[in-house]
């Protein structure tokens, strides 16, 4: 399939296409070693134990794939929820967090079917451009803390990833870029014993698969009352990003998405997160942004392989997994960073003014 057939988007018979499948995997694999380090931070930004985060994020990815979200974009824990639910999970315990998280995906259902998706049309593209570059901002700046404080060895790994991604693919774009310099980087701070910060030390991976329940709290109506307004705050959070990266992921692949589905996916999504004892969770820029811009995958089966491969490398092969270099996860994002930023949008000649004989558009 060429590269213009693919930016408008893929053919009714990509399920026989090899080469497709191809792309799917591996960017679900890149995606699924992306995961790891994200979801354990945002756990310890909500105050649960980091299996929380991982157990959430392998929820979300899969039941989003199933139900139907935009084709490729990636949901999994995410900081923004993990900000909104922490406050309730330090005041009142983790059963509050996950029953609010059940009742944010029943918000998210409702608002779905509402039609509240379709006030995104009103968005203009200013404002898209402007949640863009934050976005990129804010992926970089996560980045930091792993390059200050840190062993002098982990800025040449951190060159040497970004090296690889650079030119790698003008030698072949059979295998992803990330995932090649993931893997050789690996391998040289093992083979060398090489003492920089792992996987490993952010947490502890879960060595079993979630098992679903009840939330352990009263049903009683001051619970609803308790939980309510962080369960809509997180709705609401949760909607507004996943929307406005599924119509980033729109234009990038020049395809259209059903929003109201996408709503509705998320809430279902996170519904069963929360049965699961998940932290719950929406779309994921910077994890989104690997998968369709530097991966090139473009269907759901990349967004359902992120969410199995991330408990098959957490459970299985949880020790490797452990020994792969935060410097190798940081120059990925860095350079996601990078390539989501608009650089056209601070090009100096948009800021010599209005063309003349023309009003400002405001």
């Amino acid at each position: 399939m060429s590269p213009a057939a693919r930016l408008r988007g893929l053919k009714p018979d990509w399920i026989s296409d090899p080469k497709v499948w191809r792309t799917e995997v591996l960017a679900g694999l890149v995606v699924a070693l992306a995961l790891i380090p994200e979801a354990i931070s945002f756990s310890i930004i909500a105050g649960v134990n980091p299996a929380i985060g991982l157990f959430a994020s392998f929820t979300m990815a899969v039941v989003i794939s199933i139900v139907g979200g935009r084709r490729a974009m990636i949901s999994a824990a995410t900081g923004a929820v993990a900000l909104v639910i922490a406050p309730l999970n330090r005041e009142h315990g983790f059963g509050y967090l996950v029953a609010a998280v059940i009742l944010a995906g029943v918000f998210q259902v409702v608002l779905g079917a509402l039609g509240v998706a379709k006030l995104m049309r009103f968005i203009p593209r200013s404002v898209m451009v402007g949640f863009v570059n934050s976005l990129a901002i804010l992926i970089f700046m996560a980045q930091v803390p792993e390059m200050t404080d840190v062993p002098w060895a982990v800025y040449p790994l951190i060159a040497a990833g970004l090296v690889l991604m650079v030119f790698f693919p003008k030698i072949t774009t059979v295998i992803p870029a990330p995932l090649v310099s993931i893997v050789i980087l690996t391998a040289i701070t093992v083979a060398a014993a090489i003492a920089v910060p792992t996987v490993g030390d952010k947490g502890a991976l879960p060595s079993s698969l979630p098992v679903p329940g009840l939330p352990d709290v009263p049903f009683t109506l001051d619970t609803l009352t308790t939980i309510a307004p962080y369960a809509f705050a997180m709705a609401l959070v949760g909607l507004m990003e996943s929307l406005m990266t599924a119509k980033l992921v729109d234009g990038i692949t020049d395809t259209h998405s059903n929003k109201t589905r996408e709503s509705i996916g998320q809430g279902i999504a996170n519904i069963v997160t929360g049965f699961f004892g998940g932290m719950g969770g929406c779309a994921m820029i910077g994890q989104t942004m690997i998968n369709v811009k530097v991966s090139g995958a473009r269907t759901r089966v990349s967004t359902f392989l992120a969410g199995a491969f991330l408990m098959v490398l957490c459970i299985v092969f949880g020790p490797v997994v452990s020994d792969i270099p935060m410097a190798a996860l940081v120059a990925v994002m860095v350079m996601v960073s990078f390539a989501t930023f608009d650089w056209h949008s601070i090009a100096p000649r948009h800021f010599g003014g209005c063309p003349p004989g023309r009003s400002p558009s405001w």
